[in-house]
């Protein structure tokens, strides 16, 4: 009877701590979470639901496309054909194989050029995602095909070397090449690949670079200059990154996130790109998508030899060119399958970021108006399962109820200065104020005067006095940054 009453007592006290121990924080952070988001107007949150959502189909349009381009290639004889002329006139494999991929890249190229026109640029405009012309966009989508094409085409000759080579142990060797390659592109694509895109500079002195530098340097990220390139001349949404390896480690700073962001959210935004530094996030995606590339191959190899069996469209082998729109269908087909996986794995390793991001900077607030600012492409709150399936990245609303959370109990803890939950009165993303041309506002490149931002958010600690804003992504739904 006494171990009922005292168990009986603890439950009645557990239950009376439970609201004293709410009651000690400064706010509730799911009423601070909902003051934020309701700084949104129903277009904005409708137009943002609208982009994202339309993303969910093209993510299989797209793949789609490139199935029936390649059944297509095979039923109609265009892969032995070209082969075999290859084989005559050209005769080196390696070679047969790089032109192989050429052409049919090529091909493929012209006759889906109108899915990406829509979706690059008519998409794009249509949610004002997007600051260029048509001649701009076009110079550089033919830049980027280029440059993949060049690169891509060499990749796929070594790739199917070593399938000639190891033969039915193919897919446990390209799953070691296929990350190298990855590695090395992660390495040098800030020294020789983004300035082909961007111009980038060195960010101007000012209070604001100090405090980024200071945030990188404490916390072990190798470098004595922070960058800012032109996104603008792409696109009005925010970014930043830290990207390189050793000597070529940098941080960027778009021209955007300086313009439209409070001096506390660039460094939120910088705090979460440190994070992956720091976490050595580069490291544990390789390995990660290491397994997820070798379960694919191996699953491609067993699936490539029952459909292509009895000599099917003349394929004679799994290393022969001819045989490669049917190999890449499948591979391309696997990974279609497994992008709930993929996307849960890259949003463990942002959500890691995201809370290294909120000790390294301490804002808060600058955290939850990047977040906002990220709805120009994201939506905010999604169901449960749109999260797991489609989601790479913690929807906003998640992003904003941990910075509040974070927020409430530093605030009870006495190590930020108390203030309100939610954003300051009046306050709203500059989207729905009115949106700003980034090429018109604030910041000047690099060598001029510095920035003016727009009306920000307080930030919760006593950071240095500075002058401009910043944040990350891009405006796919697929890949956006942060």
């Amino acid at each position: 009877m006494r171990g009922y009453l005292g168990l009986a007592a603890f439950a009645a006290a557990f239950a009376l701590a439970g609201p004293a121990m709410a009651a000690a924080l400064p706010f509730d952070p799911d009423v601070a979470t909902r003051e934020w988001l309701a700084t949104m107007d129903q277009a904005a949150v409708a137009r943002s639901d609208s982009y994202f959502e339309g993303g969910y189909w093209i993510q299989f349009v797209g793949p789609l496309i490139g199935f029936i381009f390649a059944f297509a290639f095979l039923q109609l004889g265009f892969a032995k054909n070209i082969r075999a002329w290859l084989e005559k006139n050209v005769k080196v494999y390696f070679f047969v194989v790089v032109l192989f991929a050429l052409v049919y890249t090529l091909i493929g190229a012209v006759l889906s050029f109108g899915w990406d026109y829509w979706v690059g640029f008519v998409r794009e405009h249509d949610y004002n995602l997007s600051t260029q012309n048509f001649s701009q966009w076009f110079v550089q989508y033919l830049q980027g095909f280029g440059l993949s094409l060049l690169i891509g085409s060499f990749a796929i000759g070594m790739f199917y070397l070593i399938i000639a080579v190891a033969k039915n142990t193919w897919w446990i060797w390209c799953t070691f090449a296929s990350i190298a390659f990855a590695a090395v592109i992660g390495m040098l694509a800030p020294v020789y690949i983004s300035p082909i895109f961007n111009h980038y500079n060195p960010m101007p002195e000012s209070a604001l670079r100090d405090s980024v530098l200071q945030i990188a340097q404490a916390n072990g990220v190798p470098t004595n200059d922070v960058l800012v390139y032109d996104r603008s001349q792409q696109t009005n949404s925010v970014s930043a990154n830290v990207s390189g390896f050793g000597e070529t480690t940098r941080i960027s700073l778009a021209d955007t996130l300086l313009q439209r962001e409070s001096p506390g959210g660039v460094r939120a935004v910088l705090g979460h790109e440190i994070g992956h530094y720091v976490l050595q996030h580069t490291v544990s995606l390789l390995v990660m998508n290491a397994m997820m590339i070798a379960i694919a191959f191996a699953l491609a190899h067993f699936g490539f030899l029952a459909i292509a069996k009895g000599e099917k469209w003349g394929i004679r082998s799994i290393a022969d060119p001819a045989g490669m729109p049917l190999l890449f269908s499948v591979i391309g087909f696997l990974f279609l399958l497994a992008t709930p996986i993929s996307n849960n794995i890259t949003r463990f390793h942002e959500n890691q970021a995201d809370m290294f991001g909120l000790n390294a900077a301490r804002e808060p607030d600058g955290f939850a108006e990047s977040a906002l600012l990220l709805s120009e492409y994201r939506k905010m709150e999604p169901t449960a399962l749109e999260e797991w399936f489609f989601y790479d990245h913690p929807s906003g609303y998640a992003r904003i109820h941990m910075a509040m959370v974070w927020k409430a109990h530093h605030m009870a803890l006495g190590d930020i200065p108390m203030g309100p939950g939610g954003p300051p009165p009046g306050w709203a993303p500059d989207f729905v104020t009115g949106h700003p041309d980034p090429r018109a506002v604030g910041y000047t490149a690099p060598g001029g005067e510095g920035a003016t931002a727009p009306a920000a958010p307080a930030t919760t600690t006593a950071a240095p006095a500075a002058e401009a804003p910043a944040t990350t992504a891009a405006p796919s739904p697929a890949a956006p940054s942060n």
